[in-house]
């Protein structure tokens, strides 16, 4: 291949095809969704482009004025900093005790512990939905405690929280092979240096399995936090937003947005809305012991 007076090396002739994908079907469609965030593209629109209007940042400005657009965003953010924590913790606490030099069986636990992750997301949505129903399991197991059954996706209450459970129970497999595999890569060395120290369990976990493992911690946190701003599925399978818009997600609500009511200009812009919380967070990274203040 030649470009100007220059001979490309054959790699790029390998990767061109892959290259052609993606400005076909990903930056392709991107700038085409940002081009019509700044017009009211909808369904006259759609079926003849001479209605078509540039608005400017008439969407974003309308957006940061619609009320249920920040009920999503902060539902977004309660499913976020609460579920991807609790995800992260359930991973690592699992990941530990795999690592236990005792546990046997260990293959066939991992296997079990990662197949949800592997599984239908919507289809263990399904199975969650009436697991959680008014004579699911869990509320079945309540009643033989006596307690009274929980309307678990009927309730505002208890709808978030449901659903957090739920991804939580998902996804926490992969997270858990990848700390697994970090806490693998710490020398037994260290750790039996610092017991001859005389430290203990917490001590040897705060100053010799956290510095070992918090690259890989914090890339865990950063993708897993990630993964649940984009929360749709969950709520538009088990509970279709409600009850009274307590599971409404940014995803969910771009997609009535922009599906049901055909306001795709509108849609366009929480999705780049969207995409600039996630690009924020994915600067946040831990400041190294050695940087200055």
């Amino acid at each position: 291949m030649k470009f100007g007076n220059e001979i490309l090396s054959p790699g790029y002739a390998f990767v061109a095809p892959a290259l052609i994908l993606l400005l076909v079907f990903f930056f392709g469609p991107v700038c085409a969704a940002l081009v019509m965030s700044f017009t009211d593209f909808d369904i006259y629109a759609l079926a003849d482009l001479h209605n078509l209007r540039f608005v400017g940042f008439d969407n974003y400005s309308n957006l940061l004025t619609t009320p249920l657009f920040w009920k999503a965003f902060a539902n977004t953010c309660y499913f976020a900093f609460v579920g991807a924590p609790l995800s992260v913790l359930v991973s690592l606490g699992t990941a530990m005790a795999l690592n236990v030099p005792a546990v046997r069986l260990k293959s066939l636990y991992r296997t079990a512990l990662f197949a949800p992750y592997v599984a239908s997301l919507v289809a263990a949505a399904v199975v969650w939905r009436y697991l959680l129903g008014e004579d699911g399991v869990l509320n079945q197991a309540l009643h033989a405690f006596g307690l009274s059954p929980v309307s678990w996706l009927g309730d505002p209450h208890w709808s978030m929280p449901a659903i957090i459970l739920f991804a939580v129970w998902k996804n926490f497999g992969y997270n858990m092979l990848i700390l697994l595999a970090a806490l693998q890569s710490i020398p037994q060395d260290l750790f039996d240096a610092a017991r001859i120290d005389g430290a203990g369990p917490w001590s040897r976990f705060r100053h010799v399995t956290l510095p070992g493992i918090a690259p890989s911690l914090w890339l865990v946190a950063l993708l897993t936090a990630a993964s649940y701003f984009q929360l749709f599925a969950e709520p538009y399978v088990m509970t279709q937003g409600g009850p009274a818009q307590s599971t409404v997600s940014l995803l969910y609500f771009m997609y009535e947005d922009g599906f049901k009511w055909w306001n795709l200009g509108h849609a366009s812009a929480t999705a780049f809305i969207l995409f600039a919380v996630l690009v924020g967070l994915s600067f946040l990274r831990p400041r190294s012991e050695g940087a200055p203040s």
